[in-house]
C-alpha cells in the first residue's frame, strides 16, 4: 500500500522547510545558499517557515545529512509546524525514506520540486509528454516509497500535475511500458520539429538559450513584439516560440526563446526536453541572455554551458546579452563583466535599452558566418540551382539571354563548394 502520508501531497500550498548542504569550501555562501531554492518551492507554491544549513565533507550515506542534524530537522518541524522537508540536494530513494520515517514528514529533493514546476506549467502537448516522462524516469526506482498511483497515465496525458494522484497499487510493468510508450511519441514529436528547424533555410535563425528567470521571454517581447507570456518567477515558460526578427542592415532572422536552465537540472528532464531544444542545436547563433543583477552570475553562466554541452552544443561560440543592467546596483559589476567577457553586450529588456546595440551585434556576428556573392550561371544550371535553395539564400536574379546572375547570401564555410557548379562568383563589398 501507498505511505498514507504521501496520498494527497502536493508542493504546492505546503509549510515547508528548506535544508541545504554545503562542503566546506562553500561555507562562506552559507547565507545565500537557499535563495534559489527557496524560489523553487514558492514557484512550486509553498510556502517556507523554517531553513536548516549543513555544511560537510560529503553525504551521510544514510540521511545524507547524518543522524544529529535530523534530530534538529525534527524539532524545528515541530517549531514551525511544517507539513513537507524540501532539500536542496538529490537523494537516493533510501535516504528519502529514512529522513521521512525519522521525522514523520514528508520529504522531497531539488529534482522533485523541480519537475512539479514543470507539470504546473507545461501547456502543450508536447511539454506534457515530455514532463511525464521525466516524472516517471524519477519515479520508477523510489516506487517502494512514493504516494502517488499511475493508473491515470493509461489514458495518456493531460490530467495535470503529473503521474498518479490516486491511492492505489503501482505496477511496474504498467511504468515501464507507458515509458516505453513516451519515449516512442517524444522521438516522433523530435523527428518532425527537426525537419521543421531543417526546413528554415529563408532566414538565418538565432535562438535565446540563458538560466531560468534571466528575461529571456522580456527580451523576446522587446525585440518581436511577441505575445510570450512574462512573469518574474522561474521556469515561467516551457515551450518553444519562434518570430521573425528584422535586424537593420541585415534583414529578417527568426528569433527563438527556449526552456530556461537550472543548477542540477535533473538529468531526466534534459533527455527529456531534447526536441524542445533543437532550436538551440541548429540555430545560426545563440544568444546567451545573464541576469546581470544576479550574485552568482559567473555560476549561471558556467551552468547553461555545462547544459548546452549536454545537448550536443558548442558553449563557446554565443554571444552572451548580459540582461537586467537597470537592476545592477553596483556599477562596478558591469565593468567587471565588460572586462571579462569583452565581446557581451549589455542591456535592459524591460526597459529596451541597449537593443539597437545588440542587434549591430548579431548583425556582425552572423555576417561573420556568411558571405554576399554574386553568382553567374547559365540558366539551365539546375544542379546550382537546387544546392542554392538547399544551402543559401537568393535574394535577387537577373537574367540576360541565356545566363542568370544571382543575389546570394552563403554559409562562409560552403563558398569554395560553389566552383563545382560550373558558375562565376563575385564577392561583394564587406564581406570579402
Amino acid at each position: 500500500m501507498a505511505d498514507p502520508k504521501r496520498e494527497e501531497l502536493k508542493v504546492q500550498a505546503k509549510r515547508t522547510v528548506l535544508v541545504g548542504v554545503l562542503t566546506p569550501r562553500e561555507r562562506a555562501q552559507q547565507e545565500a545558499a537557499l535563495d534559489e531554492m527557496t524560489g523553487l518551492v514558492e514557484t512550486a507554491g509553498a510556502q517556507v517557515v523554517g531553513t536548516l544549513v549543513q555544511v560537510r565533507d560529503k553525504p551521510d550515506p544514510a540521511t545524507y545529512i547524518g543522524k544529529g542534524k535530523v534530530e534538529e530537522l525534527t524539532q524545528l518541524i515541530e517549531q514551525v509546524d511544517a507539513e513537507l522537508i524540501a532539500f536542496d540536494v538529490n537523494l537516493s530513494p533510501a535516504q528519502g525514506k529514512a529522513i521521512e520515517e525519522a521525522t514523520g514528514t514528508v520529504v522531497v529533493d531539488r529534482s522533485e520540486v523541480i519537475l512539479d514546476i514543470f507539470a504546473t506549467h507545461a501547456r502543450t502537448y508536447e511539454a506534457r509528454l515530455q514532463v511525464e516522462l521525466a516524472q516517471l524516469l524519477y519515479m520508477r526506482p523510489r516506487l517502494t516509497r512514493m504516494w502517488t498511483h499511475l493508473e491515470r497515465i493509461e489514458g495518456g496525458i493531460g490530467s495535470g500535475r503529473g503521474p498518479g494522484e490516486k491511492q492505489l497499487e503501482t505496477d511496474r510493468r504498467l511504468v515501464d511500458r507507458r515509458i516505453a510508450e513516451l519515449k516512442r511519441k517524444i522521438q516522433e514529436v523530435e523527428t518532425r520539429r527537426e525537419r521543421q528547424v531543417a526546413d528554415r533555410r529563408d532566414f538565418p535563425t538565432v535562438s535565446l538559450v540563458g538560466y531560468t528567470n534571466a528575461g529571456k521571454s522580456t527580451l523576446m517581447h522587446a525585440l518581436t513584439e511577441a505575445d510570450v507570456y512574462i512573469a518574474d518567477q522561474l521556469f515561467a515558460t516551457l515551450d518553444t516560440r519562434t518570430r521573425k526578427w528584422t535586424l537593420p542592415n541585415w534583414g529578417d532572422v527568426l528569433l527563438s526563446d527556449t526552456v530556461g536552465f537550472i543548477r542540477n537540472l535533473p538529468h531526466h528532464l534534459v533527455a527529456s526536453f531534447r526536441s524542445t531544444l533543437a532550436e538551440a542545436r541548429h540555430a545560426d547563433l545563440l544568444l546567451h541572455v545573464v541576469d546581470a543583477s544576479h550574485p552568482q552570475v559567473a555560476r549561471q553562466i558556467q551552468t547553461v554551458n555545462d547544459v548546452l554541452k549536454d545537448i550536443g552544443v558548442d558553449s563557446t561560440d554565443p554571444l552572451l546579452v548580459f540582461n537586467k543592467a537597470d537592476a545592477v546596483t553596483d556599477r562596478a559589476t558591469i565593468d567587471i563583466l565588460r572586462a571579462r567577457h569583452p565581446e557581451g553586450v549589455v542591456i535592459s529588456a524591460a526597459r529596451r535599452e541597449g537593443l539597437d546595440k545588440l542587434a549591430n551585434a548579431v548583425a556582425d556576428r552572423l555576417g561573420d558566418g556568411y558571405l554576399d556573392a554574386e553568382i553567374e550561371t547559365g540558366v539551365g544550371n539546375g544542379r546550382l540551382f537546387s544546392w542554392l535553395a538547399e544551402h543559401a539564400e537568393v535574394k535577387d536574379r537577373t537574367y540576360v539571354d541565356s545566363r542568370v546572375r544571382l543575389n546570394c547570401r552563403i554559409p562562409r564555410k560552403l563558398a569554395a563548394a560553389i566552383d563545382a557548379h560550373d558558375a562565376t562568383v563575385t564577392l561583394l563589398n564587406g564581406h570579402e
